[in-house]
C-alpha cells in the first residue's frame, strides 16, 4: 500500500473538528450541564466544524492555485 489512508488535508480538517468538539463539550460539562447534553454539544459543534474547515482550508488553497495559473499564463503569453 503507498498512498495514506487520508490525505493530509483531510486528516486536518478532521483533527480540527474533533478539538473543536471536545473544548465545546467539555466547556458545556463545566458550565453545569449533564454528560449526556455535553456529549450532544460536542458532537452538534463537530459536525459543524467539519464544513467550516473544509472550506476554510479548500479557500486559501483555491486562491493559491488561481494565482499560479495566473502567473503561468502570463509567462505563455511573455515567451
Amino acid at each position: 500500500m503507498d498512498r495514506p489512508l487520508l490525505s493530509l488535508r483531510t486528516t486536518l480538517v478532521l483533527l480540527l473538528a474533533l478539538l473543536a468538539g471536545v473544548a465545546v463539550g467539555g466547556l458545556t460539562a463545566l458550565a453545569g450541564e449533564g454528560a449526556p447534553r455535553s456529549l450532544l454539544a460536542g458532537l452538534a459543534a463537530a459536525g459543524l466544524a467539519v464544513p467550516f474547515f473544509n472550506r476554510l482550508i479548500d479557500a486559501e488553497d483555491t486562491g493559491r492555485r488561481q494565482r499560479a495559473d495566473v502567473g503561468a499564463r502570463e509567462g505563455e503569453r511573455n515567451g
